[in-house]
């Protein structure tokens, strides 16, 4: 009996062992999938600086995410119904109901304080290259709540993104009151609520589609910014060209924008898609040239080229190309 007991446990283990690496390898074939959403997102939410930008020169932010927000739930509403995703709504668990409701709450202050930034300050290029506290702020709640194993590179590449930041925004006035731009508190905050839903989201993204969390985050919002529009009295009519640059924004950053970064989540780890988000303050330079015409200052570029930086050698780091020593 012993031997026929060893055998079967053994065969078993056999199993088990071959099941599990080829799971492993199939991930790994695909993880090019995982890039290449991370990237279409990157560029789509690029353009998003932009477009939002140029809307909110000429409209106020309750009409703004009106718009912007009703056209991106409609969006993703009609997508979800013609890809038959629909069907999956009724069979979510009352638990995930509930996640998906602070999810939402999550996202209303993200995005809340996000397009306040735009506004207030003056480059979309500036306020892209601060987005690069993002990742930072994923990597320390990944420590934190996910228990991810940090090193001291990855260390040096968040205290290069956090130095290039401040280098960004920093006006030149000792006094405090005075000494960051205008904006940057905004930016701050809104980074960690982003890379708070980024996280929660990458723990839970199995519990449901990224059209299903997509919906979720553009219905909630919406409804915010309804009762916003309604409150503030103001009236519907918006000039043409805003109208359109909404438009714009709300298909390339509230569609395929956050669809794409959650897709790359199923196929890369979150680290590794922030690799490729790190760029995005190049994208958004470019695309703002053609747009406006003009360039941040040269001490602004600097800045951002040192947080573009610290966020590639960290995410290197998390990626395991930069090994080193690690540590808890």
């Amino acid at each position: 009996m012993m031997p026929e007991i060893t055998y079967l446990a053994e065969a078993k283990s056999t199993l088990r062992f071959r099941f599990f690496h080829s799971d492993m390898a199939e991930i790994k074939s695909e993880e090019w999938k995982g890039y290449v959403y991370a990237l279409v997102g990157t560029i789509a939410f690029s353009s998003l600086y932009v477009f939002s930008k140029a809307g909110l020169n000429q409209v106020e932010l309750a009409q703004f995410g009106f718009y912007y927000f009703g056209m991106g739930f409609l969006i993703n509403l009609g997508f979800i119904l013609v890809s038959g995703k629909i069907k999956q709504l009724p069979a979510i668990p009352r638990k995930v109901w509930g996640l998906l409701i602070l999810l939402g709450a999550i996202d209303i202050l993200s995005n809340v304080t996000f397009f306040m930034s735009i506004h207030a300050i003056a480059d979309p290029a500036v306020t892209s290259f601060l987005g690069n506290l993002f990742p930072v702020f994923m990597s320390i709640l990944g420590i934190t709540f996910l228990k991810e194993r940090f090193t001291w590179t990855e260390a040096l590449g968040a205290l290069m993104a956090i130095a290039g930041a401040f280098i960004i925004s920093y006006t030149g006035d000792l006094d405090w009151r005075k000494i960051l731009i205008p904006g940057t508190g905004l930016v701050v905050i809104n980074t960690f609520f982003a890379a708070t839903l980024s996280i929660i989201v990458k723990k839970n993204v199995k519990k449901a589609s990224p059209e299903v969390f997509n919906l979720n985050s553009n219905g909630w919002i919406f409804l915010f910014f309804l009762g916003y529009f309604l409150w503030s009295g103001l009236p519907v009519s918006i000039p043409v060209k805003a109208f359109q640059n909404i438009a714009l924004g709300a298909f390339f950053g509230s569609f395929i924008g956050i669809l794409s970064f959650y897709y790359s989540y199923r196929y890369i780890a979150a680290s590794r898609s922030s690799i490729i988000q790190s760029l995005k303050g190049i994208f958004v330079l470019i695309i703002a040239y053609f747009f406006f015409g003009n360039f941040p200052l040269p001490v602004q570029l600097w800045g951002g080229a040192i947080t573009i930086t610290g966020v590639i050698i960290m995410t290197l780091a998390q990626a395991g190309v930069l090994r080193v020593r690690k540590r808890r």
